[in-house]
């Protein structure tokens, strides 16, 4: 599967979704609380969003669902994607 990494962070409700690439599904949604965390962490590299490099965009996907996946998992976790 491919994906795509649709992120608006410069505007005042920031979001960044990952889509499938071929259907355009939404696979998953951060919004600011996760965008947030995921600074705070140092987890969200802003280069890689702006890379064109196949391994280095596979890898943010990658880590992206695992942040997903963990915070998902957590007590009262968010629901995400469709």
């Amino acid at each position: 599967m491919t994906y795509l990494i649709d992120a608006w962070l410069d505007r005042p409700q920031p979001y960044l979704r990952i889509l499938h690439r071929e259907t355009g599904e939404v696979c998953a949604v951060l919004g600011e609380d996760a965008i947030d965390e995921l600074r705070d962490q140092g987890d969200l590299d802003l280069d890689g969003l702006n890379s064109s490099e196949p391994i280095v965009l596979k890898e943010l996907v990658r880590n992206l669902f695992l942040f997903c996946y963990a915070r998902a998992l957590r007590p009262g976790g968010a629901q995400w994607g469709h």
